[in-house]
């Protein structure tokens, strides 16, 4: 039986000492619940493997279930195959990581919401605070460091539907895990 390839980006952990998981722990958590070829990559909870299962929504169930039963905490977790993952970040627009005097971040949206969803919950925005754009279930955002404060999509922390069903990786990070993705 073939395995796809995906990546398990945990929402909320390991930020200001709550929701602590170790990376090493959570690695032999996953190979023991039956995941293959298992890599993680920083302390935010992103973790590459593979697995029998095709069908996503097992496979968050899955991981989700093993994190509940080893770690005691419920965490969201974001699951995307490989291909998906690779495809939307071809997509990422051309001002997306290109400045220094900008903080760059994709904004993953948790199934069953979609990024067309969030990106229309996060208004208009206003072109001098912040570069906003999305392609499938990825938000690609950047805003200059001077104005960070200013910008629009802090829209998303006041409501809860949205804000829940999203992770956030910066752009080092997701790049980084593009580049393991493509190396293993």
């Amino acid at each position: 039986m073939n395995s796809t390839k995906y990546i398990a980006l945990l929402r909320g952990i390991n930020v200001g000492g709550n929701n602590k998981i170790s990376m090493p722990i959570l690695k032999g958590v996953f190979e023991k619940g039956g995941l293959q070829n298992v890599m993680t990559y920083i302390n935010s909870g992103n973790v590459i493997f593979e697995s029998q299962k095709s069908d996503i929504q097992q496979v968050k169930e899955l991981c989700e279930e093993l994190i509940l039963k080893n770690f005691n905490l419920k965490i969201l977790v974001c699951i995307i195959n490989a291909s998906n993952f690779l495809e939307c970040l071809s997509h990422a627009p051309m001002w997306w990581n290109t400045s220094k005097e900008q903080k760059h971040n994709a904004l993953f949206v948790i199934p069953p919401l979609t990024g067309e969803y969030v990106f229309n919950q996060i208004g208009e925005t206003k072109p001098e605070y912040e570069s906003i754009a999305f392609f499938g279930n990825v938000i690609f955002w950047s805003a200059p460091i001077a104005t960070y404060s200013h910008k629009r999509l802090s829209t998303i922390v006041t409501n809860k539907k949205v804000y829940n069903a999203v992770t956030i990786r910066n752009a080092n990070t997701t790049l980084k895990l593009k580049d393991l993705m493509e190396k293993s």
